[in-house]
């Protein structure tokens, strides 16, 4: 079976009711990112940090899989495929994705707030004030935050660099390093890009400007005739 490697930004999720990572106004839900998205901001306001990421994990469980998650999950039948998405929803496995990697961690677990590879999963969508691991220290989201390094970025430089098939939905390709896996993509493979605003992106794409809801079933329709 050849290899599909889909790389997923927040316009994926945008259309399940989920806000972009950061809007046009450098605000993420109306937070200065310095915020609550930093160690620093950990550091200096634990409970305000906690609170904004409960918040957003409340906003992941009533959400639901749109079009676009469920397209993908169709790829499964003829192809190997592989995720690797820069959202920390769940929202790819819920639609039945097998194989995802998540770049930036997943809302729906916490972690050890002295040892980032120790992680639980969450009950409902709070972590508790109280909440410690298995050190006796704070849990914290399980999300790499800025000026944190990325774990799964090797991994998935690795899963790219295999890909006979490659697609980026949903993404604007401005936030490094997870805009630089395209580099690792073989240039024998056939590619494609999906969002209503494609930016300037090297390498033979092809190209489809519509919604994720849209754009990637008819991808995957392309796809599965091929296969």
């Amino acid at each position: 079976m050849k290899r599909v490697v889909i790389l997923t930004g927040a316009g994926i999720s945008a259309e399940s009711g989920l806000k972009t990572f950061r809007d046009a106004d450098g605000l993420w839900e109306g937070y200065n990112i310095a915020d609550v998205a930093t160690p620093e901001a950990w550091k200096r306001n634990p409970e305000l940090v906690q609170r904004f990421y409960n918040e957003r994990r409340k906003s992941v469980i009533e959400a639901q899989p749109n079009a676009a998650h469920k397209a993908l999950t169709l790829l499964q039948t003829k192809y190997n495929v592989h995720i690797i998405t820069q959202n920390i929803d769940d929202l790819h496995e819920r639609a039945g994705a097998e194989n995802v990697l998540h770049l930036h961690g997943i809302i729906t677990r916490s972690q050890s707030d002295v040892d980032s590879t120790v992680t639980y999963p969450i009950e409902g969508w709070e972590i508790g004030p109280s909440a410690v691991c298995e050190y006796g220290m704070p849990l914290r989201p399980h999300v790499v935050w800025f000026g944190e390094n990325v774990p799964n970025l090797m991994p998935a430089a690795k899963i790219c660099a295999k890909a006979d098939i490659f697609a980026v939905i949903g993404t604007s390709l401005v936030v490094y390093p997870a805009a630089g896996l395209i580099d690792y993509v073989p240039d024998t493979a056939l590619k494609y890009a999906v969002d209503p605003n494609i930016p300037q992106i090297k390498g033979n794409f092809k190209r489809i400007e519509k919604a994720a809801t849209i754009g990637v079933p008819e991808m995957v329709k392309e796809l599965m005739n091929l296969a």
